[in-house]
């Protein structure tokens, strides 16, 4: 039997309590690892080549239920609850994850919370896809009640063809009832990935059935990096633009060009740009006479520009290609009217790089 040593601490209401300290009885050893390359490169690869025969398996197994399914969620006028319970439950968070950022409106619910009081949740419009790779999961039994009663589509995604689940369900998804990598010990790896694939699978359909866009995906990712690469050059452009007509005295372009402080300016005919000054062109233009000329006597004509719905990132691309880096371009519609002003400093402020 295991012994537990205390000791006693006085407080200062003169109140003993005791907490234990550290035991007598030494802690089991761990087995040693022997780390045997050879085995542990055949393991990996072993798990590779089974998950991927899953995978071969599960291209094969999708049909007309599958379409169901997509046609569904495409109509739906509720959101898709996702559930599961362990391994299952993850995979469930992350097909919701997915389809909610791709344009499906959808939760993660957890079949236990779910029977304290989640369940209310759930409403008539909604639909539940219920993950569980045998179709037995207990936990998923008041949720599936739930559906039958208020007539809530159910979603079964399971390797069980006749489990409880799949009896219980309106739509089945099967999933290969492919070994696991982990061998014996069972653990959930090929069926969890056969899972994450399926969801992925619908998620792609409905992208292509709705025909949702880079535009719309953008509108989910806000942040990061995904948010930088579908950002449009009107979303940066400043519309504060340094611009003087053809014509126009050097010495009165220069005042413009430095009160807007973005080192050019551009140079317009009948609102349309006709060319761009830059610190470059004043360098090598630089002489006694250079204020008295017009602007076009130094600009360079016909500057390139980009349209407001062209991505921040091709913006960024025609910048900085070639041997002539720039570090402005004007933001025109399709008659070459300037619209804004993009300099790389609000790209790469922008995450892009």
């Amino acid at each position: 039997m295991r012994r537990i040593l205390m000791r006693t601490v006085a407080c200062p209401e003169r109140i003993e309590i005791e907490f234990p300290l550290m035991s007598d009885t030494p802690s089991p050893a761990r087995p040693s690892i022997r780390l045997d390359t050879a085995r542990i490169l055949d393991a990996m690869r072993r798990t590779a080549r089974i998950e991927r025969e899953g995978l071969a398996a599960l291209e094969e197994a999708f049909d007309e239920r599958a379409v169901g399914v997509v046609s569904l969620l495409a109509t739906l006028k509720g959101r898709l609850i996702c559930a599961g319970v362990g391994k299952s439950g993850h995979v469930a968070r992350k097909i919701a994850a997915t389809l909610a950022s791709t344009g499906t409106p959808a939760q993660y619910v957890h079949p236990a919370e779910a029977s304290h009081g989640d369940l209310g949740m759930i409403t008539s419009s909604d639909a539940v896809l219920a993950l569980s790779k045998s179709g037995e999961t207990r936990e998923l039994g008041d949720l599936t009640a739930y559906c039958r009663r208020f007539a809530v589509p159910l979603i079964a995604l399971t390797a069980g063809a006749t489990s409880a689940l799949a009896r219980a369900s309106d739509h089945l998804l099967l999933v290969p009832d492919a070994p696991e990598a982990a061998g014996e010990t069972r653990a959930p790896t090929t069926s969890t990935t056969l899972m994450m694939a399926y969801g992925d699978a619908l998620a792609v359909a409905l992208i292509e059935a709705r025909g949702f866009t880079a535009s719309d995906f953008a509108t989910f990712h806000p942040g990061g990096t995904l948010g930088a690469a579908f950002l449009k050059a009107g979303d940066l452009m400043h519309a504060d633009m340094p611009l003087v007509a053809e014509g126009t005295p050097m010495s009165d372009a220069l005042i413009v060009m430095s009160s807007k402080g973005f080192g050019c300016v551009g140079i317009t005919r009948g609102g349309v740009l006709t060319g761009i000054i830059t610190d470059g062109d004043l360098r090598r233009h630089m002489s006694p006479e250079l204020t008295g000329l017009p602007v076009e006597a130094i600009m360079t004509a016909n500057p390139k520009s980009v349209a407001p719905s062209d991505l921040a990132a091709d913006a960024l691309r025609l910048m900085t290609a070639g041997d002539h880096k720039i570090l402005s371009v004007f933001v025109c519609d399709e008659t070459r009217k300037p619209l804004g002003l993009l300099h790389i400093h609000d790209l790469l402020r922008a995450g892009l790089s």
